[in-house]
């Protein structure tokens, strides 16, 4: 890289330097050995995420459970699967824990009659049972106070709506506490 200076003209920088790493590890591989490695079980890939650090972190989720064993395992799979000594990497085999974000559509389905918490791109967050799941979206029921014709104040009605994937930004599951 060249910069230029005021009294000197141009010289060389060494705090400018471009890096390309050609042995970026690929995530699309990984995730083809782990639903290859996962195929026929309950246990399903939801996402994974390399960074240019090649830290490489692969999220898995189940219909029943996922064991930290399962997890080693299947790390294990996926670290014999490359040559360490031209593909440096870590690489993090977690669950996809309770509150976080569904990002998979087996996700959904397995949440369904479960309360849930959608946050819409409107900004509008919205606490509800989880009653339907489709390719294209959620159904969803919750208590809502509107307004009714002869009544002075707002009365709570259940309220049904469907919503598209594309109208949400996240839904996570709710867990209360109380």
């Amino acid at each position: 890289m060249q910069r230029k200076t005021r009294s000197k003209g141009t010289i060389e920088s060494p705090y400018f330097v471009d890096i390309i790493d050609q042995n970026m590890i690929d995530c699309e591989k990984i995730s083809e050995i782990a639903d290859r490695e996962l195929a026929g079980t309950d246990l399903f890939t939801v996402s994974c995420k390399c960074s240019p650090m090649n830290e490489v972190e692969l999220l898995i989720d189940s219909d029943t459970s996922v064991t930290i064993e399962r997890c080693v395992e299947l790390s294990r799979t996926i670290e014999a699967e490359f040559d360490r000594d031209v593909e440096d990497f870590q690489l993090t085999v977690a669950s996809a824990g309770i509150g976080s974000e569904l990002k998979n559509i087996r996700q959904y389905r397995n949440l369904i009659g479960s309360s849930v918490e959608v946050l819409l791109f409107s900004g509008v967050k919205i606490l509800a049972k989880l009653d339907a799941v489709t390719d294209e979206g959620i159904t969803i029921s919750y208590e809502e106070k509107q307004a009714v014709e002869g009544k002075k104040r707002k009365v709570l009605v259940n309220v049904e709506r469907t919503y598209s994937f594309d109208e949400i930004k996240y839904t996570k599951e709710h867990l209360d506490f109380k």
